[in-house]
């Protein structure tokens, strides 16, 4: 098998990588739930807890992992230009989810959630609008996306290692302060495109 056809293969190492992170989200879900019906019972099962951050952390580290390998050794593929982004997002939102409505002892307040998901279904939303009426979208990567995303994972993983309470609040706003930007860009990207389309 030649260099070229490893590359194109759609199960290759860094898909594999990909589908790990993906088969990681429900064990990360049983985790967080079950952590937070100990807590909720008056007995936390702390060692849920560091399993919880463990594994979140390692599908976090696995992101970075993956996308290193695709580039390094020219492993793109369109199974792995699908699975990657949803396996972020699954994961993303999970944490931010359950942290935010289970029972435990430090979580997200409610609009935290609300603006992820909502700036999440809008950017989704728009794509299709702007897809369906100038005929194609064309999505610009922007550092404070990127910034985002940092952000959300270094809060929830400041909730997972329950670290000091008083200070929590701090990456959460820092987190929704960036991740509303990065909405208001990409809305404001999406308008030049419908307004480019049009004036063709």
């Amino acid at each position: 098998m030649n260099c070229e056809r490893e590359h194109g293969s759609v199960v290759n190492l860094a898909t594999q990588i990909t589908i790990v992170r993906i088969l990681l989200i429900p064990v990360f879900i049983g985790l967080v739930i079950y952590y937070g019906d100990s807590v909720r019972e008056g007995a936390a099962n702390e060692s849920l807890r560091l399993w919880s951050a463990a594994v979140f952390g390692i599908a976090s580290l696995s992101d970075a992992l993956d996308g290193w390998i695709a580039r390094r050794f020219n492993q793109h593929t369109r199974l792995g230009a699908i699975l990657d982004p949803l396996a972020d997002k699954l994961l993303m939102l999970s944490a931010i989810i359950l942290l935010s409505f289970t029972a435990w002892r430090q979580h997200f307040p409610l609009w935290f959630p609300v603006l992820v998901i909502g700036r999440d279904l809008i950017s989704i939303g728009g794509a299709f609008f702007i897809d369906h009426f100038a005929g194609k979208f064309t999505i610009h990567t922007h550092w404070t996306g990127k910034v985002a995303t940092f952000a959300q994972m270094a809060a929830i993983l400041w909730i997972l290692l329950d670290l000091t309470p008083s200070w929590l609040i701090w990456p959460t706003i820092v987190a929704g302060f960036f991740t509303a930007l990065s909405g208001f860009i990409n809305l404001a990207d999406g308008v030049r495109q419908l307004k480019a389309a049009g004036a063709d």
